[in-house]
Protein backbone atom coordinates (compact mmCIF):
# COMPACT_ATOMS: atom_id res chain seq x y z
CA UNK A 1 0.00 0.00 0.00
CA UNK A 2 1.53 3.32 -1.05
CA UNK A 3 1.44 6.45 1.11
CA UNK A 4 -0.02 9.68 -0.21
CA UNK A 5 2.62 11.95 -1.67
CA UNK A 6 3.53 14.83 0.61
CA UNK A 7 1.73 18.01 -0.35
CA UNK A 8 3.40 21.34 -1.00
CA UNK A 9 2.07 22.47 2.38
CA UNK A 10 3.89 19.61 4.13
CA UNK A 11 7.12 20.48 2.33
CA UNK A 12 6.73 24.11 3.39
CA UNK A 13 6.07 22.98 6.96
CA UNK A 14 9.20 20.80 6.89
CA UNK A 15 11.27 23.74 5.61
CA UNK A 16 10.01 26.08 8.38
CA UNK A 17 10.54 23.38 10.98
CA UNK A 18 14.14 22.77 9.86
CA UNK A 19 14.68 26.52 10.20
CA UNK A 20 13.74 26.18 13.88
CA UNK A 21 10.42 28.03 13.82
CA UNK A 22 8.56 27.03 16.98
CA UNK A 23 5.16 27.82 15.44
CA UNK A 24 5.92 25.35 12.62
CA UNK A 25 6.94 22.74 15.19
CA UNK A 26 3.65 23.23 17.07
CA UNK A 27 1.67 22.88 13.81
CA UNK A 28 3.60 19.74 12.87
CA UNK A 29 2.91 18.11 16.25
CA UNK A 30 -0.78 19.01 15.93
CA UNK A 31 -0.73 17.25 12.54
CA UNK A 32 0.72 14.02 13.95
CA UNK A 33 -1.80 14.09 16.81
CA UNK A 34 -4.76 14.38 14.42
CA UNK A 35 -6.97 11.32 14.05
CA UNK A 36 -8.03 12.20 10.50
CA UNK A 37 -6.70 9.61 8.05
CA UNK A 38 -5.57 12.27 5.51
CA UNK A 39 -3.69 14.12 8.27
CA UNK A 40 -2.10 10.88 9.44
CA UNK A 41 -0.85 10.15 5.91
CA UNK A 42 0.64 13.66 5.69
CA UNK A 43 2.18 13.26 9.15
CA UNK A 44 3.87 9.99 8.14
CA UNK A 45 5.26 11.66 5.04
CA UNK A 46 6.46 14.66 7.09
CA UNK A 47 8.31 12.52 9.66
CA UNK A 48 9.89 10.43 6.88
CA UNK A 49 11.01 13.62 5.13
CA UNK A 50 12.63 14.91 8.34
CA UNK A 51 14.18 11.60 9.41
CA UNK A 52 17.77 12.53 8.32
CA UNK A 53 17.66 15.49 10.76
CA UNK A 54 16.66 13.36 13.76
CA UNK A 55 18.51 11.20 16.27
CA UNK A 56 21.19 13.68 17.37
CA UNK A 57 19.57 14.92 20.59
CA UNK A 58 20.16 13.73 24.14
CA UNK A 59 16.87 12.05 25.11
CA UNK A 60 16.19 12.03 28.85
CA UNK A 61 13.15 10.44 30.52
CA UNK A 62 12.20 11.87 33.93
CA UNK A 63 9.87 10.21 36.43
CA UNK A 64 8.94 10.65 40.06
CA UNK A 65 5.98 10.54 42.41
CA UNK A 66 3.67 13.56 42.79
CA UNK A 67 5.27 16.29 44.89
CA UNK A 68 8.82 15.23 44.10
CA UNK A 69 9.38 18.41 42.09
CA UNK A 70 9.51 17.20 38.47
CA UNK A 71 8.38 20.55 37.07
CA UNK A 72 10.82 22.62 39.13
CA UNK A 73 13.60 20.14 38.28
CA UNK A 74 12.85 20.40 34.56
CA UNK A 75 12.72 24.19 34.86
CA UNK A 76 16.08 24.31 36.67
CA UNK A 77 17.78 21.75 34.41
CA UNK A 78 16.36 23.25 31.22
CA UNK A 79 17.39 26.78 32.23
CA UNK A 80 20.90 25.56 33.05
CA UNK A 81 21.17 23.81 29.67
CA UNK A 82 20.00 26.89 27.78
CA UNK A 83 22.67 28.91 29.60
CA UNK A 84 25.17 26.31 28.32
CA UNK A 85 24.01 26.94 24.73
CA UNK A 86 21.51 24.09 24.29
CA UNK A 87 17.97 24.15 22.92
CA UNK A 88 15.56 22.21 25.14
CA UNK A 89 12.24 20.54 24.31
CA UNK A 90 9.94 19.23 27.06
CA UNK A 91 7.32 16.58 26.26
CA UNK A 92 5.04 14.48 28.48
CA UNK A 93 3.53 11.01 28.50
CA UNK A 94 0.30 11.16 30.48
CA UNK A 95 -2.30 8.44 29.76
CA UNK A 96 -4.81 10.30 31.97
CA UNK A 97 -4.61 13.47 29.86
CA UNK A 98 -7.69 12.46 27.83
CA UNK A 99 -9.70 12.97 31.02
CA UNK A 100 -7.72 15.65 32.85
CA UNK A 101 -6.48 17.80 29.97
CA UNK A 102 -2.82 16.96 30.61
CA UNK A 103 -0.98 17.89 33.77
CA UNK A 104 1.86 19.66 31.99
CA UNK A 105 -0.54 22.50 31.13
CA UNK A 106 -0.46 23.39 34.82
CA UNK A 107 3.22 22.52 34.99
CA UNK A 108 4.04 25.28 32.50
CA UNK A 109 3.25 27.74 35.26
CA UNK A 110 5.85 25.99 37.42
CA UNK A 111 8.34 26.10 34.52
CA UNK A 112 8.21 29.89 34.40
CA UNK A 113 11.81 30.51 33.31
CA UNK A 114 11.83 27.75 30.71
CA UNK A 115 8.46 28.63 29.16
CA UNK A 116 9.64 32.24 28.71
CA UNK A 117 12.75 31.23 26.76
CA UNK A 118 12.97 31.32 22.96
CA UNK A 119 15.33 28.32 23.19
CA UNK A 120 12.74 26.08 24.87
CA UNK A 121 9.63 24.29 23.63
CA UNK A 122 7.08 22.79 26.05
CA UNK A 123 4.29 20.54 24.80
CA UNK A 124 1.55 18.83 26.86
CA UNK A 125 0.80 15.15 26.49
CA UNK A 126 -1.37 14.19 23.49
CA UNK A 127 -4.84 13.17 24.67
CA UNK A 128 -5.07 9.92 22.72
CA UNK A 129 -6.59 8.04 25.63
CA UNK A 130 -4.55 4.81 25.58
CA UNK A 131 -0.96 4.62 26.80
CA UNK A 132 0.14 3.14 23.47
CA UNK A 133 -1.44 6.00 21.54
CA UNK A 134 0.02 8.65 23.82
CA UNK A 135 3.50 7.12 23.66
CA UNK A 136 3.39 6.78 19.86
CA UNK A 137 2.51 10.45 19.38
CA UNK A 138 5.14 11.54 21.91
CA UNK A 139 7.84 9.56 20.07
CA UNK A 140 6.97 11.27 16.80
CA UNK A 141 6.86 14.67 18.52
CA UNK A 142 10.37 13.96 19.84
CA UNK A 143 11.64 13.35 16.29
CA UNK A 144 10.07 16.62 15.11
CA UNK A 145 11.72 18.50 18.00
CA UNK A 146 15.09 17.06 16.99
CA UNK A 147 14.54 18.05 13.35
CA UNK A 148 13.75 21.60 14.57
CA UNK A 149 17.18 21.80 16.20
CA UNK A 150 16.42 20.95 19.83
CA UNK A 151 19.48 19.04 21.02
CA UNK A 152 18.06 18.02 24.41
CA UNK A 153 14.61 16.42 24.75
CA UNK A 154 13.22 15.92 28.25
CA UNK A 155 10.28 13.49 28.40
CA UNK A 156 8.27 13.61 31.60
CA UNK A 157 6.23 10.61 32.68
CA UNK A 158 3.14 11.83 34.50
CA UNK A 159 1.41 8.50 35.04
CA UNK A 160 2.76 5.55 36.97
CA UNK A 161 3.59 1.95 36.12
CA UNK A 162 3.49 1.24 32.40
CA UNK A 163 4.01 4.88 31.41
CA UNK A 164 7.45 4.70 33.05
CA UNK A 165 8.35 1.72 30.85
CA UNK A 166 7.04 3.56 27.77
CA UNK A 167 9.21 6.61 28.49
CA UNK A 168 12.23 4.44 29.26
CA UNK A 169 11.78 2.74 25.89
CA UNK A 170 11.92 6.04 23.99
CA UNK A 171 14.85 7.73 25.77
CA UNK A 172 18.60 7.23 26.18
CA UNK A 173 18.72 8.01 29.89
CA UNK A 174 16.01 7.39 32.49
CA UNK A 175 16.15 9.59 35.59
CA UNK A 176 14.14 8.72 38.71
CA UNK A 177 13.54 11.61 41.12
CA UNK A 178 12.99 10.87 44.81
CA UNK A 179 12.26 12.84 47.98
CA UNK A 180 14.34 12.75 51.17
CA UNK A 181 12.99 10.05 53.47
CA UNK A 182 13.94 8.88 56.93
CA UNK A 183 15.47 5.55 57.96
CA UNK A 184 14.16 2.59 56.00
CA UNK A 185 11.13 4.36 54.46
CA UNK A 186 12.58 4.54 50.94
CA UNK A 187 9.33 5.81 49.44
CA UNK A 188 8.90 5.01 45.79
CA UNK A 189 11.50 2.26 45.68
CA UNK A 190 9.45 0.03 43.45
CA UNK A 191 11.75 -2.72 42.20
CA UNK A 192 10.62 -2.28 38.59
CA UNK A 193 11.25 1.47 38.58
CA UNK A 194 14.67 1.21 40.20
CA UNK A 195 15.70 -1.44 37.68
CA UNK A 196 14.76 0.95 34.85
CA UNK A 197 16.57 3.96 36.30
CA UNK A 198 19.98 5.03 34.97
CA UNK A 199 20.29 7.39 37.93
CA UNK A 200 18.39 8.18 41.12
CA UNK A 201 18.39 11.83 42.16
CA UNK A 202 17.21 12.99 45.59
CA UNK A 203 15.58 16.43 45.27
CA UNK A 204 15.11 19.08 47.98
CA UNK A 205 18.62 18.54 49.38
CA UNK A 206 18.67 21.99 50.98
CA UNK A 207 18.18 23.59 54.39
CA UNK A 208 16.84 21.23 57.04
CA UNK A 209 16.36 18.50 54.44
CA UNK A 210 20.06 18.23 53.56
CA UNK A 211 20.95 15.64 56.19
CA UNK A 212 17.87 13.52 55.43
CA UNK A 213 18.65 13.72 51.69
CA UNK A 214 22.16 12.39 52.26
CA UNK A 215 20.85 9.53 54.44
CA UNK A 216 18.23 8.66 51.80
CA UNK A 217 20.91 8.67 49.08
CA UNK A 218 23.00 6.23 51.12
CA UNK A 219 19.94 3.98 51.57
CA UNK A 220 19.28 3.94 47.82
CA UNK A 221 22.92 3.15 47.08
CA UNK A 222 22.64 0.17 49.39
CA UNK A 223 19.43 -0.96 47.68
CA UNK A 224 20.98 -0.66 44.20
CA UNK A 225 23.84 -2.96 45.20
CA UNK A 226 21.46 -5.92 45.43
CA UNK A 227 19.87 -5.26 42.02
CA UNK A 228 21.46 -6.16 38.69
CA UNK A 229 22.10 -2.99 36.62
CA UNK A 230 20.50 -2.63 33.18
CA UNK A 231 23.95 -2.45 31.60
CA UNK A 232 27.30 -3.95 32.53
CA UNK A 233 28.87 -0.68 31.35
CA UNK A 234 26.93 1.59 33.72
CA UNK A 235 26.15 1.32 37.41
CA UNK A 236 23.38 3.82 38.28
CA UNK A 237 24.67 6.54 40.61
CA UNK A 238 22.62 8.17 43.36
CA UNK A 239 22.99 11.95 43.64
CA UNK A 240 21.43 14.73 45.71
CA UNK A 241 20.43 18.15 44.37
CA UNK A 242 18.10 21.08 44.96
CA UNK A 243 15.84 22.26 42.14
CA UNK A 244 15.02 25.30 44.29
CA UNK A 245 18.59 26.57 44.70
CA UNK A 246 20.08 24.92 41.59
CA UNK A 247 22.79 23.21 43.64
CA UNK A 248 23.76 19.88 42.07
CA UNK A 249 22.03 20.53 38.71
CA UNK A 250 25.34 20.83 36.82
CA UNK A 251 26.58 17.57 38.39
CA UNK A 252 23.30 15.87 37.50
CA UNK A 253 23.73 16.83 33.82
CA UNK A 254 27.36 15.70 33.86
CA UNK A 255 26.26 12.22 34.96
CA UNK A 256 23.91 12.09 31.96
CA UNK A 257 26.83 12.98 29.66
CA UNK A 258 29.06 10.40 31.38
CA UNK A 259 26.40 7.75 30.72
CA UNK A 260 26.17 8.74 27.05
CA UNK A 261 29.96 8.50 26.72
CA UNK A 262 30.11 5.07 28.41
CA UNK A 263 27.21 3.70 26.32
CA UNK A 264 28.71 5.12 23.13
CA UNK A 265 32.15 3.61 23.77
CA UNK A 266 30.68 0.15 24.40
CA UNK A 267 28.40 0.23 21.34
CA UNK A 268 25.36 -0.15 23.58
CA UNK A 269 24.03 3.33 22.78
CA UNK A 270 23.64 2.53 19.06
CA UNK A 271 22.28 -0.95 19.84
CA UNK A 272 19.64 0.46 22.21
CA UNK A 273 18.55 3.09 19.68
CA UNK A 274 18.18 0.37 16.99
CA UNK A 275 16.18 -1.81 19.36
CA UNK A 276 13.92 1.13 20.23
CA UNK A 277 13.25 1.84 16.54
CA UNK A 278 12.06 -1.73 15.95
CA UNK A 279 9.91 -1.63 19.11
CA UNK A 280 8.32 1.60 17.88
CA UNK A 281 7.50 -0.03 14.54
CA UNK A 282 5.63 -2.93 16.17
CA UNK A 283 3.91 -0.58 18.60
CA UNK A 284 2.69 1.64 15.76
CA UNK A 285 1.54 -1.37 13.75
CA UNK A 286 -0.54 -2.46 16.73
CA UNK A 287 -2.03 1.04 17.01
CA UNK A 288 -2.86 1.14 13.29
CA UNK A 289 -4.58 -2.26 13.43
CA UNK A 290 -6.65 -1.23 16.46
CA UNK A 291 -7.51 2.06 14.75
CA UNK A 292 -8.89 0.15 11.73
CA UNK A 293 -11.08 -1.97 14.00
CA UNK A 294 -12.48 1.16 15.64
CA UNK A 295 -12.83 3.51 12.67
CA UNK A 296 -13.90 1.47 9.62
CA UNK A 297 -17.70 1.28 9.82
CA UNK A 298 -18.09 -2.13 8.13
CA UNK A 299 -15.37 -3.69 10.30
CA UNK A 300 -16.69 -2.08 13.49
CA UNK A 301 -20.18 -3.52 12.93
CA UNK A 302 -18.78 -7.05 12.51
CA UNK A 303 -16.55 -6.66 15.58
CA UNK A 304 -19.54 -5.64 17.71
CA UNK A 305 -21.42 -8.73 16.53
CA UNK A 306 -18.43 -10.93 17.45
CA UNK A 307 -18.17 -9.20 20.85
CA UNK A 308 -21.85 -9.95 21.55
CA UNK A 309 -21.37 -13.63 20.67
CA UNK A 310 -18.39 -13.85 23.07
CA UNK A 311 -20.32 -12.05 25.83
CA UNK A 312 -23.29 -14.43 25.40
CA UNK A 313 -21.01 -17.47 25.58
CA UNK A 314 -21.70 -18.61 22.01
CA UNK A 315 -18.12 -18.06 20.78
CA UNK A 316 -14.75 -18.61 22.48
CA UNK A 317 -12.42 -15.60 22.78
CA UNK A 318 -9.72 -17.54 20.87
CA UNK A 319 -11.97 -18.20 17.88
CA UNK A 320 -13.36 -14.66 18.07
CA UNK A 321 -9.81 -13.23 17.87
CA UNK A 322 -9.21 -15.37 14.78
CA UNK A 323 -12.37 -14.00 13.14
CA UNK A 324 -11.31 -10.41 13.91
CA UNK A 325 -7.86 -11.01 12.43
CA UNK A 326 -9.54 -12.24 9.23
CA UNK A 327 -11.44 -8.94 9.03
CA UNK A 328 -8.09 -7.09 8.81
CA UNK A 329 -6.84 -9.09 5.84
Amino acid sequence: MTEKKPSLDTQSLARDLRAGHRAALARAITLIESRRSDHQALARALVQMLLPETGKAVRVGITGSPGVGKSTTIDALGTYLIEQGHKVAVLAVDPSSARSGGSILGDKMRMARLSASDHAFIRPSPSSGTLGGVAAKTREAMLLCEAAGFDVVLVETVGIGQSETAVCDMTDFFLALMLPGGGDELQGIKKGLVELADMIAINKADGDNLKRANITAADYRGALHILAPRSEHWHPPVVTYSALTGKGIAELWQKILDHRKAMGASGEFAARRREQQVKWMWSMLEQRMLARLRTEASVRTKVRKIEAEVADGHLTPALAAEHILELLQ
